[in-house]
């Protein structure tokens, strides 16, 4: 249900969310908890941490209308709580592969 999920908000965002302001984003994944009420959205975003800040508030308005179109599209009587975090992973590992190539062409 979490692949689905985070495919699903991948989907609506780019097509529903028309605010100028939002960043070029990546959900990199989704964390359910276990009783399923809850869900951890982790966003990677392009851009500083301004660009990062106003995803994340955009995201935040938003959230109840994403909650809503997914509980739709999954069909399921209780959908969870979202909440948005950053996952600064993409970065971290192009950081590790730049210093490996470096290291590479000493």
């Amino acid at each position: 249900m979490a692949e689905e999920m985070r495919r699903l908000l991948s989907s609506i965002i780019a097509r529903d969310v028309k605010d100028p302001r939002l960043g070029f984003l990546t959900i990199t994944r989704v964390i359910l908890s276990n009783d399923l009420q809850h869900a951890a959205v982790y966003v990677s975003v392009l851009g500083d941490e301004e660009e990062e800040r106003q995803t994340l508030d955009i995201l935040q308005r938003v959230r109840g209308y994403l909650r809503r179109e997914v509980g739709h599209a999954l069909g399921v009587r209780i959908t969870p709580e979202l909440t948005f975090k950053l996952d600064h992973s993409i970065e971290e590992g192009s950081r590790v592969l730049k210093i490996m190539q470096d290291l590479r062409a000493q």
